[in-house]
């Protein structure tokens, strides 16, 4: 959080984004978009097209949906198969049915960074998700803000709160 010393309703979707936003891109495989989320230690990122607008979100409920999906149609597959043609040889992963954009949520929940915390979290609870993106004009990403981001913003301010009256 950015600006601890203003009021708890007071806070913008500014104040409490982080602006380190990874971007996955529509066309990457769930392979690969996992692996990235695991090394950046995230749970979900916005998915963008060409140009960088956002045009959906992956997250852990989407890659599970996939392995579901992925573990009934591969029952009588050879684990690590690929397919051919003539000419090459495409390995599951980079298979087309495997690409983040059949498997993100579309349309996403996104906000302004003006848009005040009561706003946000009323939106976030409506859709039952724990992140929304902050977008520009453009609709490209510019933060992401997660229910852990609100409720540190709440023991920021429970924390201030102790401290003034602790105060002679």
């Amino acid at each position: 959080m950015r600006n601890n010393n203003k009021p708890l309703l007071s806070l913008t979707a500014r104040d409490l984004m982080s602006t380190d936003v990874e971007s996955i891109p529509q066309w990457m495989s769930l392979p690969v978009a996992a692996r990235m989320l695991s090394r950046a230690h995230i749970s979900g990122a916005p998915v963008v097209d060409g140009d960088g607008h956002c045009l959906g979100v992956i997250s852990t409920t989407d890659f599970m949906t996939w392995a579901e999906n992925d573990e009934a149609a591969s029952k009588d597959e050879v684990p690590g198969a690929c397919a051919h043609s003539a000419w090459q040889m495409i390995q599951e992963e980079d298979m087309p049915g495997n690409l983040v954009r059949r498997y993100m949520t579309a349309n996403p929940v996104t906000i302004a960074p003006e848009t005040p915390i009561g706003e946000l979290v009323q939106k976030m609870v409506d859709a039952h998700i724990h992140r929304v993106i902050v977008v520009d004009k453009e609709n490209k990403p510019l933060g992401i803000i997660s229910s852990t981001d609100v409720l540190a913003a709440i023991a920021n301010t429970a924390a201030r709160k102790r401290q003034l009256e602790c105060k002679p």
